[in-house]
């Protein structure tokens, strides 16, 4: 179970990474939105770059973001039940919740998304928009970003069951590991 703990520390290291990324990725996406306004009120020019470029980035954000997200228990989650019940009760619904819906959408949606994302990029397809961007680099980001979230419920669903089985202890409130 330990070298399974070790693995699911080392996603958490690469999730942490792509969540940095995508924190820069707000800072860039901020800058030319001010930049594109900037120039188009001061200087009356503007370009279907720019706007796309924001786009672009907000998929880049939401995508590689959303693992550190769930790394960090920050996602959306239905509480109706959930915050009433024991910590080993949640052990239990994240272990189906895992296991039923959230790995079985992660497959579905790589299942979709690599021959979606590889059609895209081998017709080098690019925006319709006159002095758009290629389009291809955006649409690959769908796969990446649910392989990384396919590997951090691994890493979670390995805590939860490690917390299960008395291995480690956990703060299921805030779900940190404590070892």
């Amino acid at each position: 179970m330990q070298g399974l703990l070790s693995l699911a520390s080392g996603i958490d290291r690469i999730t942490r990474a792509f969540g940095i990324l995508a924190a820069l990725l707000v800072v860039a996406a901020c800058a030319v939105s001010a930049l594109n306004a900037l120039s188009r009120y001061t200087l009356d020019m503007s370009s279907n770059a720019f706007l796309e470029i924001q786009w672009q980035m907000f998929a880049g954000i939401f995508l590689l973001g959303s693992a550190h997200v769930l790394r960090l228990n920050e996602h959306v989650r239905v509480d109706l039940i959930y915050g009433s019940i024991s910590a080993r009760g949640k052990l239990w619904v994240d272990v189906f919740g895992f296991v039923v819906f959230f790995f079985p959408l992660c497959f579905i949606m790589l299942e979709m998304g690599i021959p979606w994302a590889y059609k895209s990029f081998l017709a080098g397809e690019s925006s319709a928009n006159a002095g758009g961007l290629p389009v291809w680099p955006v649409k690959a980001l769908l796969p990446l970003g649910f392989v990384l979230l396919l590997i951090q419920g691994i890493a979670e669903l390995i805590r939860r069951i490690a917390a299960l089985r008395g291995v480690i202890a956990l703060d299921v409130a805030y779900e940190k590991p404590v070892q």
